[in-house]
């Protein structure tokens, strides 16, 4: 008997699950599996329905029960599936007495728009995890036509930086050398909070009132909403890792007009320019999306050159699906196999500049933070094999030997 989740999608997901595990074990259950969902596209909610099928043939006298932004957004599709047990909403999950047996109702999901606060969630370990992930924020404000996020996760609304705090103390006390900020739309951080800190704010006191923390890292940022507070962070601190993830999503500016974003081309390479003069070592990743409603072939090789220009090295790439609800969904559609197609050439141009940037690494001497299988991160996240077994959570000086195209290899 045992209580077992499976996580799809982000980092904050990660975080909540750890959450979900205890409230469900505290609550005496047993035999059951939680399947965390990702709704930011449609084959994420497709792979989750495809492991609700497999596992219950796996685990036939096991309790599914589906949750996150997906069973959020979708309630009765995933309530018509035969194998689950109970759909519960992005609210409901986070409180304990939901867990509590038996459920007086299969489905429990709630108006996710009227929740206004998020309460911080007090987890000192993450099971199979050599890093923490600490929640500051949760929610969105803002409307891209392409997304369904804000009305998976509600309105934005931010922990309080004790809380935040505290939590990251208990966590560096259990022995983790290093924690990932985690929200849907950390840039937002504290515009709710009395006040009104920033995510500049927040990151300069982890720094300062958490002196174990060795490293400190930030999830995808909209570098639109970066202060100046984060901004000294990033130049003063070398505890501050230097990898940034942008929400990116295109670079030609007609497309973000349509896609809603707030940033033009011009904005990002500012951004990373002004960033790389104050830390030279800073290494960029982004999401990008393939395809998106309207997107010409002059449009596509526009957002190619500004992946170039602005010297990425990590590229999430995302075909474009049209959402339910979205109102992308009702835009001139490109056709599906050209999504594809752009998609691979995107995820081409990644795979060479990845290449490009593990080639620069060789002969330098870098300290990865062990993983389990032999694997290790860099300061600036890129994966490396190491000999022997170290075990996970050490932090271990290496020099870079060499690369396979997709790691580097330590000496």
């Amino acid at each position: 008997m045992s209580v077992d989740i499976v996580t799809f999608g982000c980092r904050l997901n990660i975080a909540e699950s750890e959450t979900l595990r205890r409230h469900a074990e505290a609550a005496g259950r047993g035999d059951v599996v939680i399947i965390n969902t990702c709704a930011v596209t449609a084959e994420a909610t497709r792979h989750a329905r495809q492991s609700i099928r497999r596992l219950k043939r796996e685990r036939p006298a096991a309790e599914i029960v589906v949750t996150g932004c997906a069973a959020q957004i979708e309630p009765e599709r995933f309530a018509a599936m035969p194998e689950v047990s109970r759909v519960i909403g992005n609210a409901e999950k986070m409180r304990p007495e939901t867990w509590l047996a038996p459920a007086l109702e299969r489905v429990a999901v709630s108006d996710i728009m009227a929740v206004r606060e998020t309460a911080p969630q007090m987890v000192d370990a993450f099971e199979g995890h050599t890093r923490a992930f600490v929640q500051v924020q949760n929610g969105c404000d803002h409307r891209c036509t392409f997304c369904v996020i804000p009305y998976g996760r509600g309105p934005s609304r931010s922990v309080p930086m004790g809380a935040v705090v505290d939590g990251l103390k208990r966590l560096v006390d259990n022995g983790y050398r290093e924690a990932v900020i985690t929200g849907v739309d950390i840039t937002s951080y504290g515009a709710d909070l009395p006040g009104h800190p920033t995510l500049g704010l927040l990151v300069r006191n982890i720094l300062r009132h958490v002196p174990g923390l060795m490293r400190l890292r930030l999830s995808s940022i909209d570098s639109i909403e970066a202060d100046d507070h984060l901004l000294d962070a990033i130049a003063t601190d070398s505890r501050l890792m230097p990898h940034l993830h942008l929400s990116l999503q295109s670079g030609d500016d007609l497309i973000l007009k349509r896609m809603k974003r707030r940033h033009s081309h011009a904005d990002t390479l500012q951004f990373v320019e002004k960033v790389r003069a104050l830390r030279p070592d800073m290494v960029f990743g982004a999401d990008v999306i393939a395809g998106f409603p309207t997107e010409t072939e002059d449009m596509f090789a526009r957002t190619c050159e500004s992946i170039l220009a602005y010297g990425l090295t990590h590229l999430h790439v995302f075909p474009y699906s049209p959402r339910p609800g979205t109102p992308a969904a009702r835009m001139p559609q490109v056709p599906r196999e050209l999504v594809k197609e752009r998609a691979a050439r995107l995820r081409g141009l990644g795979a060479r500049l990845l290449e490009n940037h593990l080639a620069g690494e060789i002969g330098r001497e870098r300290v990865v933070l062990t993983e389990r299988g032999g694997i290790g991160r860099t300061e600036a996240f890129t994966p490396v094999r190491i000999a022997g077994s170290p075990g996970p959570g050490n932090l271990l000086p290496v020099t870079i030997a060499g690369h396979d195209g997709r790691q580097l290899i330590a000496a």
